[in-house]
């Protein structure tokens, strides 16, 4: 578990530097960018499209893992729209909720206490 802590800490941080370096370069204009790269069907757009779909996986599991309740559809919505340094984070806090027990940080302690 301390390695898994300290990978999502490290991709906390790269992302956060590589997203401020980007953000002072070239603005806020993410999703122009992101959706046009989509729509002119080349390589980058079908990357993109696939992480569209990787952002989705991440929102809708953040949600049902809170149930689907208000929380978890904020949560899920973060998951969906900040992508791997949100994750990040809500992993690392996860981990230390459920003392490092990866049935819990995966199925939320609700699930993981029925499924044993």
């Amino acid at each position: 578990m301390t390695l898994f802590r300290l990978f999502l800490v490290a991709v906390i941080a790269i992302v956060g530097a590589y997203t401020s370096v980007t953000i002072a370069n070239h603005g806020m204009g993410l999703y122009p960018i992101f959706f046009g790269d989509i729509a002119e069907m080349a390589w980058p757009g079908q990357f993109n499209l696939d992480f569209l779909f990787f952002l989705m996986f991440s929102g809708f599991w953040v949600a049902w893992r809170h149930e689907f309740t208000v929380a978890g559809l904020v949560l899920g919505f973060a998951a969906f729209n900040l992508g791997a340094p949100f994750l990040a984070a809500y992993l690392l806090v996860h981990s230390y909720r459920t003392k490092g027990d990866v049935a819990a940080i995966l199925l939320g302690p609700k699930r993981a206490a029925r499924a044993r």
